[in-house]
C-alpha cells in the first residue's frame, strides 16, 4: 500500500483565526497550525481518491473560514 502525504500552505491577513476556523472540520488524516501569516495543513493518507475528497473539501472550508475572518477581523 502507497502512501500519500502532503502539504498546502496558504497566506491569510488572520492566519490564527482562519487555522481555528478549519482545524475542527480535520480529518484524522490531517493537521492544521497558522505559522506566522500562514496556514499550514498537512494531509496523508493511502487511497488517493479519499486524499483528493479531503483536499477539495479542506479548500471549500478555507475560503469560507478565509471569508468570516475577514468579515470579522476587519
Amino acid at each position: 500500500m502507497i502512501g500519500i502525504e502532503g502539504v498546502i500552505t496558504t497566506t491569510h491577513p488572520h492566519a490564527d483565526c482562519v487555522a481555528g476556523a478549519i482545524r475542527p472540520d480535520n480529518l484524522s488524516s490531517m493537521t492544521t497550525t497558522a505559522q506566522g501569516g500562514c496556514v499550514v495543513t498537512r494531509v496523508n493518507g493511502h487511497q488517493l481518491r479519499s486524499v483528493i475528497a479531503s483536499v477539495d473539501d479542506y479548500l471549500m472550508n478555507l475560503t469560507i473560514a478565509e471569508e468570516i475572518c475577514g468579515c470579522i477581523l476587519e
